[in-house]
């Protein structure tokens, strides 16, 4: 059972930091495009962009060492989370601990433009419906987070690929991982060739089983967070 939870740990410290540092982006990007009067649409898509390059870039060590204890198998590469960034920053470099960030950005890009777009369209019309709990902030994260999931998952699985690449990728997996050349293209071309166009969205299902309840779960607390900080500042401002 304990093998359902590899990787918990860094996975559980990348959502804290990442959810905090692409928040803050967000929100300080989407006030900082006011004056220029955009489309609700493209406000949401740059700011959304701009937080998730971010946040990825800041906290990307710690995506890859979840990557990488997700895909150890019984012969266990890292002991423990401090023995892997030991490891790595021996074996590999600072730069080790970047290793698929390309990727990474490439695909958080659109993924978090499309996402924030999608979901501040969807979220007022939602707010229509009379729906328990004020759910329709849950629901609208929900369709955002597939849509958005949908569209970028090649790149999401490249940069996973490219996550494991490096001396220790033989002992993941069984040792079936190929070996990938350097960049997104080369590694998009090699998938395609090994395993056909459908290798690019392996896993797609199980990606949409975590992320839109996720995302339901994430955009409705941040509703609610929004709202006391707002309600907070009314009366400060008050008093």
């Amino acid at each position: 059972m304990k093998a359902f939870w590899k990787g918990n740990i860094s996975a559980e410290l990348l959502y804290i930091n990442y959810g905090a540092v692409q928040f803050t982006a967000y929100r300080l990007t989407n006030q900082s495009l006011k004056p220029f009067h955009l489309p609700n649409g493209a406000e949401a898509f740059i700011s959304g962009a701009v937080a998730g390059a971010l946040a990825t870039t800041l906290t990307y060590p710690l995506d890859l060492l979840r990557t990488r204890f997700a895909a150890q198998g019984p012969d266990r590469v890292y002991a423990s989370l401090r023995a892997g960034i030991r490891d790595i920053r021996r074996e590999e470099g600072a730069r080790g601990f970047f290793q698929g960030l390309g990727a990474g950005v490439a695909q958080i890009v659109p993924y978090m433009g499309l996402f924030f777009s999608a979901y501040e369209t969807l979220r007022p019309l939602l707010a229509t419906l009379s729906l328990p709990f004020g759910s329709g902030d849950a629901i609208a994260g929900v369709l955002a987070s597939v849509m958005a999931k949908t569209g970028v998952f090649p790149l999401d699985l490249i940069r996973k690929r490219l996550q494991v690449q490096g001396p220790t990728l033989t002992r993941y997996a069984g040792g079936k991982i190929p070996v990938y050349g350097k960049g997104v293209w080369r590694t998009g071309r090699s998938v395609v060739r090994r395993e056909g166009w459908r290798g690019l969205y392996r896993g797609l299902g199980v990606g949409l089983v975590k992320s839109a309840p996720a995302s339901a779960i994430t955009m409705w607390t941040y509703e609610r967070a929004l709202k006391v900080m707002k309600e907070w500042e009314e009366i400060s401002v008050d008093v």
